[in-house]
């Protein structure tokens, strides 16, 4: 990983902070991004003391604002003309009903709309570079997942599990559908189940809301550590280099439901996702 470029989104706490770290010991020089400006440089200042190197920086970019994401792209590809590595990694999980800036409703808009705009945004940049990995970090929570192309921001009737279920299923869906799109291309698109892992995901930051919850419930899963492993090994094991359209668990290729092999439902939700993006500007 000496000198590649890692840019991973939500890399300030959790499995995002992990997989920077190990990413940046590797020699790799990393990007995360981070809604908040102080904890973006904390999680700087613990990534670069891990590494024992200045090896890593932070950029803000908040997935729930299609303005920020351009910004964030726009002042990327201002400095640099490439991007060896894209985790996509960054996710909410919301249990009341709440919308993004554009309208959407949060779930499907920070785990899927956003990073599907920020990585065609970014698209060139992958392109540009030896061998380009998009890592798209999904959840086994997809196998109840379904596209309720209905009602996709659950107006009526929401439900935590329905909408977290619809983002991680469209996560490997539009895996699946960039990856038929970057044939014959350098650039390889995998997605994958990190397992059950102890993060502040499903925690409010600022109400605290779920944090009683989470840390009754800490001793049965996985460290950030653990969880972070598969993406790590997607990022930087040279003997996958040319593996692409899989869904991994345990850094192994894995079939994940069928409705995730579905490519006319991932064209479908290609489509879909355009035109909400359109739709919002």
């Amino acid at each position: 990983m000496n000198g590649k470029r890692v840019l991973i989104t939500g890399g300030n706490t959790g499995m995002g902070l992990a997989s920077a770290k190990a990413l940046a010991k590797k020699g790799a020089h990393v990007i995360i991004t981070s809604r908040n400006n102080e904890r973006g440089i904390n999680a700087v200042r613990e990534i670069n003391s891990y590494s024992g190197k200045n090896s890593a920086e932070m950029m803000i970019c908040d997935l729930a604002s299609l303005e920020s994401i351009r910004s964030f792209c726009r002042n990327f590809t201002s400095r640099w003309h490439s991007l060896d590595v894209l985790i996509n990694n960054a996710g909410v999980v919301q249990t009341t009903r709440a919308e993004t800036a554009d309208g959407f409703e949060k779930t499907i808009g920070v785990n899927h709309i956003g990073p599907f705009l920020l990585t065609n945004l970014l698209l060139d940049t992958l392109k540009a570079a030896p061998q380009g990995r998009i890592i798209m970090v999904s959840s086994g929570a997809h196998k109840w997942g379904r596209i309720n192309f209905e009602d996709p921001h659950f107006k009526a009737n929401y439900s935590v599990w329905k909408a977290y279920g619809q983002s991680k299923l469209a996560n490997i869906l539009f895996a699946l559908s960039l990856n038929q799109r970057l044939a014959g291309s350098s650039v390889t698109v995998n997605s994958l189940h990190p397992g059950a892992v102890s993060t502040s995901l499903g925690v409010n930051r600022d109400t605290g809301f779920g944090r009683g919850i989470h840390a009754a419930l800490r001793p049965f899963f996985q460290t950030s550590e653990e969880g972070a492993s598969t993406a790590v090994y997607l990022a930087s094991a040279a003997e996958i280099a040319s593996i692409s359209g899989k869904y991994f668990e345990n850094m192994q290729p894995i079939v994940p439901s069928n409705n995730a092999l579905d490519r006319g439902l991932a064209e479908d939700l290609w489509k879909w996702s355009e035109k909400e993006i359109a739709n919002a500007q």
